[in-house]
């Protein structure tokens, strides 16, 4: 089964977060799987075996939040995570990997932490970072969503316009305080296929409450 979106999961409270967002995009129709980074391998065999049997753990708990034991699993070796976690989306297919946001992020904003910051600098595949909280909102859907307005690509547009029509959800001004889910282009110099945001849009992000998803140039997501 192909996969749609890639979860960055490692069992912390913000990444039940990115938990929650995947939810609400795969009412979209959207496939996800969850993927643990491991950044190297043990070299004592029974440290190796704790530290394997810890990341099935982790993956564990992120199913059984999502209440599906079928979803697929991943644990990634790669020194960066950002750099991994692209690789395997390339690997599987994915348009997407959702993130949670940095620890220290207010309530209802979107931070990207430092290995969804690696991607949002020349990354080849759309990142979603999940508002802080999300997680805590019983009926959390996605309802209103809106397209940045500073230098909105036809790339972030058509996303909008998709998503929009799978979920339901309503289409509102991007100055609107509050959205559910905001999404960003990247700015036209971006090589094709790369995503590079504009300092206007990463101002407009840190002033709004909701969740973010940033489409590389000229690759809007297909649902």
């Amino acid at each position: 089964m192909s996969t749609d979106l890639i979860v960055s999961y490692d069992g912390t409270a913000n990444d039940d977060d990115a938990l929650a967002l995947a939810r609400m995009l795969a009412r979209a129709g959207l496939s996800l799987a969850l993927a643990y980074v491991r950044h190297s391998r043990e070299f004592d065999p029974r440290r190796e075996e704790l530290a394997q049997h810890d990341a099935n753990r982790r993956l564990e708990q992120g199913l059984t939040l999502l209440g599906d034991p079928a979803i697929a699993t991943h644990i990634v070796f790669s020194p960066s995570t950002g750099e991994g976690l692209a690789q395997l989306a390339q690997d599987e297919g994915a348009s997407m990997i959702v993130f949670g946001s940095d620890y220290r992020t207010p309530p209802g904003h979107a931070e990207p932490g430092s290995s969804a910051q690696h991607l949002l600098e020349g990354g080849p595949v759309a990142v979603a970072v999940a508002a802080a909280g999300l997680r805590t909102i019983a009926d959390a859907a996605i309802r209103t969503i809106a397209v940045s307005a500073a230098g909105a690509d036809s790339a972030a547009r058509d996303t909008v316009a998709t998503l929009a029509g799978k979920l339901g959800a309503t289409i509102v001004e991007p100055e609107t305080p509050s959205v559910d889910l905001i999404v960003v282009g990247s700015q036209g110099v971006a090589p094709a296929g790369r995503i590079a945001i504009s300092g206007a849009n990463r101002a407009m992000l840190d002033s709004r409450h909701g969740s973010v998803l940033v489409v590389p140039n000229g690759k809007p997501l297909a649902a």
